[in-house]
This record gives C-alpha cells, sequence and structure tokens, in this order.
C-alpha cells in the first residue's frame, strides 16, 4: 500500500487536503521553479494543485517536442 492510499497530505506549504498523486519534486520545480515545498524527494499533491501542475506541464511539454524546434 502506497503513501497516497494511507492518506498522505498535499506537500506544497500552507495546504491540508489529502495527496491523491505523487511526483518527484524535479519534474515538478521545472514547472514551477519558485514553488515552496514542504519536504525533498517525491511531492504529495492535492487534487487542486494537481490540476495546475498538469496544465503548466502540458504547456511545457508541448515547447519541447521536436518537430517543434526546428
Amino acid at each position: 500500500m502506497g503513501k497516497v492510499k494511507k492518506g498522505v497530505k498535499c506537500s506544497i506549504e500552507g495546504c491540508e487536503e489529502k495527496a491523491v498523486r505523487s511526483l518527484s519534486t524535479e519534474m515538478y520545480l521545472k514547472a514551477f521553479p519558485n514553488a515552496k515545498l514542504a519536504k525533498g524527494g517525491r511531492i504529495y499533491l492535492c487534487r487542486k494543485h494537481y490540476k495546475e501542475f498538469k496544465r503548466e506541464w502540458r504547456k511545457i511539454k508541448k515547447y519541447e517536442q521536436p518537430w517543434r524546434l526546428t
């Protein structure tokens, strides 16, 4: 049983909601370089913060695709 199923809290400072997803800190910091995180290693995100992350990540991935670089 993983930490998310056990009921770990969101890793974003000031947020006390239950996490629904986890991802690497490195990946999150690419999308939000100035983010204030509670811990290092893996981070756990609640539904609201995961949705924000997905929006930003989509923008980043869109412009990193090889055929867009030419």
